[in-house]
């Protein structure tokens, strides 16, 4: 059974920082990429980064591109999610997910609140 695990969140003043984990699942599967999605209360889920685990390609969306920064550390099948200069509308749960043998991002964390007060 693939399982991902989230720590990370919390809750945070506007301008501040944050910073994600989730640990992958183990060597047996084959990881193509790992990434975050969020959801906001009475929002669709949206991708938020991505970031391929070979060649440690990376995705951001337009509302984050600049304040976020995704990482992969490869031997602790971690993937990190640095958040600066949050704002409000940064406010949701965070999950990780993950792409095993090329099959989209089919596996979910649990998710991890993150707040943003301004």
């Amino acid at each position: 059974q693939v399982q991902l695990v989230e720590s990370g969140g919390g809750l945070v003043q506007a301008g501040g920082s944050l910073r994600l984990s989730c640990v992958g699942p183990g060597r047996a599967y084959s990881l193509s990429a790992m990434g975050w999605f969020r959801q906001a209360p009475g929002k669709e889920r949206e991708l938020v980064a991505g970031i391929t685990w070979s060649s440690g390609n990376t995705y951001y969306a337009d509302s984050v591109k600049g304040r976020f920064t995704i990482s992969r550390d490869n031997a602790k099948n971690t993937v990190y999610l640095q958040m600066n200069s949050l704002k409000p509308e940064d406010t949701a749960e965070y999950y990780c997910t993950a792409s095993i043998g090329g099959s989209g991002y089919r596996y979910w964390g649990q998710g991890t609140q993150v707040t943003v007060s301004s």
